[in-house]
């Protein structure tokens, strides 16, 4: 583990087996940054382009410029949103040579034509390059159109690897940027202040080409899919009509915006075929929203969950943690309204990333700040909550959730009822079941491991059971009522 997450040691300290189970293992996921730099040479560049995507990750991106240039005496350029971010930390770094800021396909382009023909470098808009060992940063501009940009070639990739219920899936992005300010989220240092979009024809024409290479499932990855209602409802109404009844799956995976929800626009998406929807309500409280300068409210909130649980549709909701303008008590009404509603609480706990306006309010982040821009590294503490509360809500959530996948006899059960439903199920849901009853009981909560039960120490039983006291009841993703 490292140095600068060794305080978690206190946290995930153990392989519980139950569904309420949080972390364990640090690891590295994916190709070592060895066998990555030896792919690399096997191809023998000229140059070599690293992408930097996630703050949090920089330090591997780094590795993999670093281990490439031990084996290829080349360049190497990077770029991506962390470099958009945080641009003159990685150019200072003395493995990379060249960064392109925010969108790459121009500067790219432009940047090729300039270093093989030996031009300066200075007429390359968006990048940042090294004069005599000191940083240069050109100017930014603005990226091709949109529809001008060609479809990426999928011909060297294997279906059979990119599979979402049994079937081939590809992602789809219908604009970049966003209309929105708000406070925690560094879209903007990336995509520029305009929110600009591809044409409803254009997205169609990508869709039936990848259709024709045998995807079946699209997930849609830009959370402002429903910003402009007209262009949404001609992609869905072309969809209806072009493809038969349950052929096509989609999904928002990444979120949407509920702001431009309505009646028409979910049952479009119903029928064209939507089966799930990933809203994020953040916070319930209005004055900590519009601190965030976010401009969703709970009213609109409330009515999407409503029309969308109406139609059928599997509602995840999500819960920013941690948000620094907010008490622990502010967390406490969300979750509990959200355990009232028939939607499973997704519980995020929020973290500073370089680049996101409310980062402007704490002091400048340090190397180990941004290494610990991830949510598991629950990095942020004020005055008005602490790491073990985060800690405590976050594992409250996946208690509440194990209650709403229970499927009830009837629409309305005790708390008893619903526990001798989860006992009659999987292992998982017993042993849920019988750590709940525990926790209830005892107000201590276990971790299941081979051993035996193992005490969670740092689980703050009077904060679960303020959410639990303020809940009163729990509504299944079905709809069911579970009293408490």
């Amino acid at each position: 583990l490292p140095a600068e997450l060794s305080y978690l040691r206190e946290y995930f300290r153990y392989p519980d087996t139950s569904p309420f189970s949080t972390f364990l293992h640090y690891y590295h996921f994916g190709a070592s940054v060895e066998e990555i730099a030896k792919d690399v040479a096997h191809e023998k560049p000229d140059l070599v382009g690293i992408s930097s995507l996630f703050s949090p990750y920089h330090r591997e991106a780094l590795a993999c410029a670093r281990e490439i240039k031990k084996r290829l005496n080349i360049p190497a350029l990077m770029g991506g949103s962390h470099v958009s971010a945080a641009p003159l930390s990685v150019l200072n770094d003395s493995s990379v040579d060249f960064i392109i800021r925010g969108e790459g396909e121009r500067p790219f382009v432009e940047f090729l034509k300039a270093w093989e023909a030996g031009h300066p470098l200075e007429s390359v808009p968006n990048l940042g390059f090294k004069r005599n060992g000191e940083p240069v940063l050109n100017p930014m501009t603005e990226n091709f159109p949109l529809d001008e940009l060609p479809l990426a070639d999928f011909s060297d990739l294997n279906l059979d690897r990119y599979l979402f219920e049994k079937k081939p899936l590809c992602f789809i992005t219908t604009s970049r940027g966003c209309p929105h300010q708000c406070s925690f989220c560094s879209v903007h240092s990336t995509f520029g202040e305009k929110f600009r979009r591809r044409s409803p024809e254009n997205v169609l024409s990508e869709i039936r080409q990848r259709y024709s290479e045998r995807y079946r499932v699209f997930d849609f990855e830009d959370d402002n899919l429903s910003f402009h209602k007209e262009d949404l409802k001609a992609i869905l109404n072309a969809l209806i009509a072009e493809f038969p009844a349950n052929v096509l799956r989609l999904a928002a995976m990444n979120g949407i915006s509920y702001l431009s929800l309505d009646q028409e626009i979910l049952e479009l998406m119903r029928r064209a075929g939507f089966r799930s929807l990933n809203i994020s309500l953040v916070s319930a409280n209005a004055d900590v929203l519009a601190r965030l300068k976010r401009p969703h409210t709970l009213t609109k909130y409330l009515d999407v969950v409503n029309q969308a649980h109406a139609l059928g549709f599997d509602i995840v909701s999500y819960q920013i943690l941690g948000i620094p303008y907010e008490t622990l008590d502010d967390m406490v009404d969300t979750m509990a309204l959200m355990a009232s509603l028939p939607v499973l609480i997704g519980a995020s706990i929020f973290y500073l990333t370089p680049g996101c306006p409310i980062a402007g309010e704490f002091p400048e982040m340090t190397e180990s700040d941004i290494f610990k821009s991830r949510s598991t590294a629950m990095a942020i503490e004020t005055d008005q909550f602490r790491r073990d509360d985060l800690y405590t809500l976050f594992i409250t959530a996946r208690i509440i959730n194990s209650l709403k996948g229970l499927r009830l006899k009837g629409n309305k059960a005790t708390l008893q009822d619903a526990l001798m439903a989860a006992e009659q199920g999987g292992h998982r849901e017993k042993l849920g079941a019988q750590l709940l009853r525990k926790l209830l009981d005892e107000r201590r909560l276990y971790a299941a491991t081979k051993g035996g039960l193992e005490l969670l120490p740092r689980f703050r039983a009077d904060i679960f059971l303020k959410v639990w006291t303020k809940s009163k009841s729990v509504r299944t993703q079905h709809g069911d009522l579970i009293d408490l």
